[in-house]
């Protein structure tokens, strides 16, 4: 870690369920493909709850509504000495924008159990992306009055 601090840089994420299967991206990051829950950094003046939905719609074409915190996770790249605050959303879709287009970097969209990403780790953005769904999995959820008004 270098001896200058840098201030954390604050992304949202969405852990999206259906029938036992996870919502995830596969994406072009850093010079590699990479498996990720829908995910992005905010926008100036935008709530984390907002950036959520956004970044959903922007990565898989899929309405997102974001109804509870699933947690509030740490993570630090060393390659790039960036430590990242993420703060992981669950929710429910309110459908799908058949032929939006997706973000630059994303390649796909996939459908994936659990034991269908376990099988794929080596291959997750960071090690965020399993501690997520585990922690989804175990029931996880905090209502989003845990945010002060106006910070949702």
């Amino acid at each position: 870690m270098s001896a200058e601090w840098k201030p954390p840089s604050v992304t949202v994420a969405a852990v999206i369920e259906r029938d036992g299967r996870f919502l995830v991206v596969e994406e072009d990051y850093d010079g590699a493909r990479v498996l990720n829950q829908p995910a992005g950094h905010l926008d100036p003046g935008e709530s984390v709850v907002t950036a959520c939905a956004r970044e959903v719609l922007e990565e898989t074409a899929h309405r997102f509504t974001p109804e509870s915190l699933v947690g509030i996770y740490r993570w630090y790249y060393a390659p790039r000495d960036i430590t990242f605050i993420r703060f992981t959303f669950a929710g429910r879709l309110d459908g799908v924008e058949e032929g939006r287009a997706l973000d630059t970097e994303i390649v796909a969209t996939h459908w994936y159990t659990r034991d269908e990403m376990t099988a794929r780790v080596k291959m997750h953005r960071t090690p965020l992306v399993m501690s997520c769904i585990d922690d989804y999995l175990s029931g996880k959820r905090y209502p989003l009055g845990v945010f002060a008004s106006g910070y949702a």
